[in-house]
């Protein structure tokens, strides 16, 4: 089922805002002002990504043009609007996909990052991940190189990107190199999630098996702590239980994979719902969807030991979630978690503000949507009190729409 995205009403904006303003402490809305602003993106975008570093928040989308032909292209935030729009890099071989999407990162050198994938044979899942860099704010773009050497014909993607030491770029993605020569995600192989680091230059340092099973199709996501890299993802155990899991980048080397909650979801397919994760010190928080017991719940956990271990799950949804979570720190103690929440016969992209004491305020909708795959998962990036979302209408051809927002406890 397809239906209509559209920001809801300036009466009911409006009666947001004086909400948030009248309302404190943990009954608060979370933010206020909320308004569209054009979107750079064309019609016929999705698959839409936000990132903030370095005092700017950067949009990343794919566009298509004719039948076959995509470009991925990024806009940034510039005081009052995004900037024109830019390429990174196009062809007409993209594989497109609504839950494995691409991705651009600024470094703290200034350097800029993206990814993207790009098919390697005629299989459904065949394609691999192409990695570019910029060293002068996106007018040019590196030849894309390869993070994985397996040259298999199989599935690699769910990407990672994040700065480490040295001026190198941190890679981990979901690898498929087991199912060669299998039937798409059957037979005997398994999903591993990998890890490369690689120079300014593209060069391609050594490959790391961080965990030898996991969930087909799950996004994974990082985040910088003060101790370094947290890489969240979903296991998949032998007995099919599928919670999420995380490894730290430590001293140089990556932790055991070790559990952020054990929801015990058992579950035989992969649920395409992958967790997100925040940092500021210390301190990091980590959002995910599970359906154990049949009961569909979003889910935040707080760490304040730089994401060796996470506290209480706490719920965040309102009842109906389908998940596609994102989360982002307010301060060090308190997160926004956004969501998308049934809604009669449409859905909603909800955000909620919740304390690592359990304390949760009201929720608030940013966008009507769609429970469809086209509406893709909204995204969202924080620059000082402002709150920047991203989302694709999936109305006729489809065009992905942002919106602004300012937080209600300032």
């Amino acid at each position: 089922r397809h239906f209509n995205t559209a920001l809801l009403s300036a009466s009911v904006l409006l009666a947001l805002a004086l909400a948030g303003c009248r309302a404190s402490g943990a009954d608060a809305e979370p933010l206020t002002a909320l308004r569209e602003i054009s979107s750079p993106a064309g019609v016929g975008s999705g698959e839409a990504n936000l990132f903030a570093a370095n005092g700017r928040v950067y949009l990343s989308w794919l566009e298509r043009s004719g039948q076959t032909h995509h470009a991925l292209r990024f806009a940034a935030w510039e005081d009052t609007t995004w900037s024109a729009p830019r390429t990174i890099a196009e062809g007409e071989n993209f594989f497109v996909n609504w839950a494995d999407f691409p991705s651009l990162v600024a470094l703290p050198d200034g350097r800029l990052a993206a990814h993207w994938l790009v098919r390697s044979g005629p299989g459904t899942y065949s394609y691999d991940v192409h990695i570019a860099q910029s060293a002068d704010g996106g007018d040019s773009w590196s030849a894309p190189v390869v993070p994985h050497t397996d040259g298999t014909q199989t599935e690699h993607g769910f990407v990672s990107l994040f700065p480490l030491p040295n001026g190198r770029l941190g890679a981990t993605w979901l690898d498929g190199r087991d199912f060669e020569g299998q039937a798409e995600h059957g037979g005997s192989g398994v999903m591993t999630l990998r890890h490369a680091a690689l120079g300014a230059a593209g060069e391609i340092g050594e490959e790391t098996l961080l965990n030898d099973r996991v969930c087909d199709c799950c996004q994974t996501a990082t985040a910088l702590t003060s101790r370094g890299p947290v890489t969240v993802y979903r296991d998949r155990s032998p007995d099919e239980i599928r919670d999420i899991y995380a490894v730290r980048w430590i001293d140089g080397r990556w932790t055991p994979p070790a559990p952020v909650h054990r929801d015990g979801w058992y579950i035989t397919g992969c649920p395409v719902n992958g967790p997100a994760i925040a940092a500021d010190g210390e301190s990091a928080a980590v959002a995910w969807f599970t359906a154990a017991a049949d009961t569909p719940r979003v889910m935040i956990a707080f760490a304040t030991d730089a994401g060796a271990s996470f506290g209480r799950a706490i719920r965040v949804d309102d009842g109906e979630p389908t998940g596609r979570v994102d989360v982002l720190l307010l301060d060090r103690e308190t997160a926004l978690v956004s969501w998308l929440e049934q809604a009669g016969e449409a859905a909603e992209i909800r955000v909620r503000r919740v304390r690592a004491s359990g304390e949760a305020g009201q929720s608030s909708v940013v966008s009507r949507s769609s429970a469809a795959r086209a509406s893709g998962f909204p995204r969202m990036a924080r620059s000082g009190d402002s709150i920047f979302f991203a989302w694709t209408d999936p109305s006729g051809e489809g065009q992905v729409r942002t919106a602004i927002a300012e937080r209600s406890d300032r």
